[in-house]
């Protein structure tokens, strides 16, 4: 599909003058609804590639249409293509190359758009792009660096911007260096396309209360509070009534819309998910009138009906209200640290500073690593709250020093 930098601002306009009046309903889980279609290995393109939901684009469209066709009948307003796994470090698991990535999520637009064509009726419906975590995490899991995330991020969002979609969604995200580099590689692909389509950034609060990675979302939100997001929310994880204190943390502070689409509960051990559509009307429900979110939907093990509920649920209820923006400088690590009156003055350890501390400067240079972490925490010790980290030397590389 054709899709131009005029044709995104028509959308962007669109979404905003909705979002404004009352609350977008996306859909629900795609995984377990292909799973209840009962593909089989030809409808996979073979048994090597069998659970690799987006070769169905390619193989078994209409299996994937009729996905979209149940959440439509629904009341869904957003779509998610079928592409969560979709990024090319996900493929090369399959020996799948990044230009198959990009094809099959250009196919995945193309199919949710056709859906809307077949079955969107009357009321304004729109294509979400939809980009999981992959498998690899920079703070996490090692395996892959900030720019193998971008370069695939890039292809990744290409092929779904080739595939018309309105807009682009990070969802399921659990470590944030991972989520700097996708928004740089999305902006590459923007860039090249000469496309703007809004983007959605939405991440996985586990039960320990952060992500992954293990940032807070207070701390999520200053870090991401610079980009150019059209929302910020939470999805998957621990179910939606567990999701309440985030949500709330997040509804206050935020100037981008707010979504949430929960898990129907914890999967039990045989994989299946018992929360069900009454359960989400109430608590989704509670969350509307609290004026908490913008956006709901349904993740992992939501169907059809979860979505009628929702949509139900959140009728009539006016959307929450963005933040008007962050008042206070903020630095994020793990946590938040907002620079307000009740806590000045602010106290800057500057010793691990390659042009401020020769011993510092001497310690990258025999990288000695752990005796230079050990400065800073000297620093800590000693009542500093923030610490000035400088690598630059004239005579080294000091990008890798910096993020050894």
């Amino acid at each position: 599909m054709s899709f131009t930098l005029q044709d995104d601002i028509r959308i962007l306009t669109e979404l905003k003058e909705i979002i404004a009046h009352r609350i977008l309903v996306m859909d629900g889980a795609t995984g377990t609804a292909l799973e209840d279609l009962k593909p089989t290995a030809a409808d996979f393109g073979g048994e090597e590639y069998s659970g690799c939901n987006e070769m169905l684009n390619r193989h078994a469209p209409q299996i994937v249409l009729e996905v979209h066709r149940r959440y439509l009948d629904a009341g869904a307003d957003v779509i998610f293509t079928n592409s969560f796994n979709g990024s090319p470090i996900v493929f090369a698991e399959y020996d799948l190359d990044a230009e198959t990535s990009r094809e099959l999520a250009r196919l995945s637009g193309e199919h949710a758009h056709e859906a809307i064509r077949r079955w969107g009726g009357e009321r304004r419906r729109f294509v979400m792009g939809s980009m999981g975590p992959g498998t690899k995490s920079i703070t996490v899991t090692g395996g892959a660096d900030f720019d193998d995330i971008s370069n695939a991020y890039y292809q990744y969002s290409a092929g779904l911007l080739e595939g018309g979609a309105d807009m682009l969604l990070l969802e399921t995200m659990q470590d944030t260096l991972n989520l700097k580099a996708a928004l740089q590689g999305i902006g590459r692909a923007q860039n090249e396309l000469n496309r703007k389509a809004p983007v959605a950034v939405s991440v996985t609060i586990e039960q320990g209360g952060t992500m992954l990675a293990g940032q807070n979302i207070e701390a999520l939100y200053y870090t991401l509070s610079r980009f150019d997001l059209f929302s910020i929310g939470l999805n998957c994880a621990t179910g939606p009534a567990m999701m309440t204190d985030h949500l709330r943390t997040l509804s206050e502070l935020s100037r981008f819309p707010v979504s949430v689409w929960p898990n129907a509960g914890l999967p039990d051990t045989d994989g299946n998910y018992s929360e069900g559509p009454d359960l989400f009307k109430d608590v989704i429900g509670r969350f509307a009138r609290s004026g908490f979110i913008n956006i709901a939907g349904g993740c992992c093990g939501t169907t059809p009906d979860h979505i009628r509920a929702i949509r139900e649920a959140v009728k009539g209820v006016a959307p929450r209200k963005p933040a008007s923006g962050i008042s206070h400088p903020a630095l994020t690590g793990a946590e938040a640290m907002v620079i307000a009156e009740d806590n000045k003055p602010v106290y800057i350890g500057e010793r691990t500073n390659t042009i401020g501390s020769r011993k510092f400067k001497r310690l990258i240079r025999e990288n000695s690593w752990d005796e230079a972490a050990e400065v800073g925490r000297g620093q800590v010790r000693k009542g500093a709250m923030v610490l000035d980290l400088c690598t630059a030397d004239s005579e080294r590389d000091e990008v890798p020093d910096f993020l050894h």
